[in-house]
């Protein structure tokens, strides 16, 4: 009978499963004969040493020391324990004393140092493994509640006092697409002082939207009452992104235009000028240029007769924008969200009879759920980032004439902003001139998709 050939170079690898899911490759910097690897307890660390008293394994590589034990005490046995058995340790994570090297064998002595220098905090990762848990059992992060909310053992649930605040808020913003605006209606109708960063922070924190987040960016679906639905949820993202494009006063500003229109040529953007004559109460609005290169610089236009334009302008080539977009790619990526989500739910929901099978343990069984729920989340948002479904029928809605008539300024603003990215002046002729009459000039819609 053939025997195997001695074991001289092994590696040992600890992984706490609360505190370290996923270990990356490691690069262990010489050829190994085996690898021990324990997940959770240290079943192969006990088989390490039983190989060890055989004499045929002379060298363990550690990723750290702390591997061996959780505390100093059980470390320092287990290396003297080695040691008393021949066996050389070599951390790849210790601490260099006395000038040695990292990757080197390490003396007892030298073990002793390098812990010192590096003690296992015992305190912190009870600390971190307790907050693990309650990751794993979506129970909300430690701390206090966000404004709406109140903590009631495990989970948040709705202050009836301040959650109609914050739904205020949200209906704010989505009517008018104004973040300033939205936080000085807080202050003016409910007293509410809160910064502007802090009601972004609102309309982006998933906690809002029935989800938790934690420090580490994971973020677990469905774990409370959501003040925010997805659908809302999904046009504030849209609004956000749109208003980052334009400056921060020009996001709020009240003229439906303001931001979007530039000159065809130079790119220059114009400003709404407002101007009143002498002993007049009659007041007139211009697109005026704000920095032109051209001597004489690009003339200022008629506000109205810009925005008559735009309107006839969007009726006429919204539906062909929309009509040319891919509704074939949209929906199958849709569907394929869909369809990833589907099959999320049904994992989770095979994870009990997995349990009661024995099949898997419950802390395995957590760890797999608490994954698949963070996978569920990005796809849930990856979905929500897709154009709304019913984008033609909007366009259908929004190209009638009629529709542009009984909308003020302010929703004018959202619905353009909404579709267009530029409205860009095309002079007919290359002269330039203070006026221009408005045969001389035309739009171009530059559409956002």
């Amino acid at each position: 009978m053939a025997l195997s050939p001695p074991v001289s170079v092994v590696a040992y690898v600890y992984q706490d499963p609360l505190l370290e899911p996923d270990v990356t490759p490691i690069a262990w910097g010489q050829p190994l004969d085996r690898i021990y690897w324990d997940r959770g307890d240290r079943t192969q660390l006990a088989q390490l040493l039983q190989d060890c008293h055989t004499g045929s394994i002379t060298l363990l590589v550690l990723r750290r020391l702390k591997d061996l034990g959780d505390t100093v005490t059980a470390i320092s046995e287990c290396c003297w324990q080695l040691h008393q058995l021949g066996v050389q340790i070599c951390s790849l994570a210790a601490v260099p004393p006395n000038g040695v090297p990292t990757g080197v064998p390490l003396s007892p002595a030298e073990v002793l140092r390098s812990l010192a220098a590096d003690p296992p905090q015992v305190h912190g990762q009870a600390i971190q493994r307790g907050h693990a848990r309650n990751r794993l059992q979506a129970i909300p992060p430690p701390g206090k509640a966000p404004y709406g909310y109140r903590r009631r053992k495990d989970r948040y649930v709705v202050d009836r006092a301040t959650a109609p605040v914050v739904k205020d808020f949200f209906e704010q913003f989505l009517l008018y697409g104004s973040l300033r605006r939205a936080v000085r209606y807080l202050q003016q109708k409910y007293g509410k002082r809160i910064a502007v960063s802090t009601g972004r922070r609102w309309l982006t924190h998933p906690v809002y939207r029935g989800d938790l987040a934690y420090r580490q960016g994971e973020i677990i679906p469905d774990t409370h009452p959501a003040l925010l639905s997805r659908e809302e949820a999904a046009q504030v993202d849209r609004l956000l992104r749109r208003n980052r494009r334009l400056p921060p006063r020009t996001a709020s500003a009240p003229r439906s235009l303001a931001g979007l229109v530039f000159c065809g040529e130079c790119q220059c953007p114009f400003r709404t000028v407002q101007v009143t004559a002498p002993r007049r109460a009659q007041t007139y609005v211009y697109l005026r240029p704000a920095a032109c290169p051209h001597r004489p610089h690009c003339p200022s236009l008629r506000y109205e007769q810009v925005l008559e334009k735009t309107i006839a302008a969007v009726c006429q080539e919204l539906p062909v924008a929309v009509a040319g977009l891919s509704n074939a790619g949209l929906e199958q990526m849709r569907q394929q969200l869909t369809t990833a989500q589907s099959q999320k739910q049904a994992i989770l929901a095979q994870l009990p009879s997995l349990v009661m099978q024995g099949i898997l343990d419950e802390e395995t069984a957590a760890l797999r759920a608490y994954k698949v729920r963070n996978e569920l989340a990005t796809l849930q948002m990856q979905q929500a980032q897709l154009p709304p479904p019913n984008l033609t029928t909007i366009a259908q809605t929004v190209s009638l004439p009629q529709f542009w008539l009984d909308l003020s300024e302010v929703e004018r603003r959202f619905y353009l902003r909404e579709f267009i990215q530029q409205i860009q002046i095309i002079r007919s002729n290359h002269v330039l001139s203070d006026r221009l009459s408005s045969e001389a000039w035309q739009i171009r819609l530059v559409f956002i998709f």
